[in-house]
């Protein structure tokens, strides 16, 4: 579990950004959790975790972690889009490269809105929106040139049916603002001269010392109504 706490691609500990915060005691939903081995770490660390992920496949990995770990907390089968939560019922929502790069963000972020709490925690990792418009989707590699339109970004395609899913910048915050939420941090996290991930090529860490390839948003929910759940995507 000693990577288990770290964001992004460069593993940058959870212990030097501290975006959750105090976590014993707290309510905490991991999206798109997978093997869930953020949720195992932060349960021993005596968070009240909740794990969701949309595969089964995946699910089943979390339970064996958890069977490791000598740990118990639920796994929840289901979207990020329609969260099976009542309102206002976590401290914490949070993902690491999870749903948030897979799910429509209009239909995520009012989720989240309505099942966390006033003043809690919202933190994800995800693709940089410069990434996305650099991105060659078609062959996979990163150029240095601008590919794709960087206005009207939302759905994008790949082969072999992958959709993943993005926002400019001011687009993320307008929506974010209309959800009551506000932005304590936003973080592009640059490699370190010698660093390597597992997750990408040399190339790909060539470019991500010049350009952002992720970003880091940590936001907190303000007091109001709680938001409806969504019944729409925008086009």
């Amino acid at each position: 579990m000693k990577h288990a706490m770290s964001w992004g691609f460069w593993r940058v500990p959870e212990s030097q950004l501290r975006l959750l915060g105090p976590v014993r005691g707290r309510e905490i939903l991991e999206l798109g959790c997978g093997a869930a081995r953020w949720s195992v770490a932060l349960a021993l660390k005596g968070a009240h975790m909740t794990g969701l992920d949309v595969s089964p496949v995946r699910l089943a990995q979390a339970r064996l972690w958890m069977e490791r770990a000598g740990v118990e907390f639920p796994l929840v089968e289901a979207s990020a889009e329609s969260l099976p939560f009542p309102a206002r019922r976590f401290d914490t929502v949070f993902c690491d490269w999870g749903a948030m790069t897979f799910v429509d963000p209009y239909r995520s972020v009012p989720e989240v809105a309505r099942v966390l709490r006033p003043g809690g925690i919202f933190a994800f990792s995800n693709s940089n929106p410069l990434r996305s418009v650099c991105q060659d989707r078609v062959r996979d590699r990163m150029s240095r040139s601008l590919l794709y339109e960087y206005f009207g970004l939302h759905r994008m395609e790949y082969p072999e049916q992958e959709v993943d899913f993005q926002l400019t910048f001011g687009e993320w915050i307008r929506l974010f603002r209309e959800n009551r939420f506000v932005v304590d941090e936003l973080i592009e996290p640059r490699p370190a001269p010698r660093a390597t991930s597992t997750f990408l090529s040399p190339r790909e860490v060539a470019w991500a010392r010049r350009w952002p390839l992720e970003v880091i948003w940590r936001l907190h929910r303000v007091s109001g109504p709680t938001p409806r759940r969504s019944r729409r995507t925008r086009n």
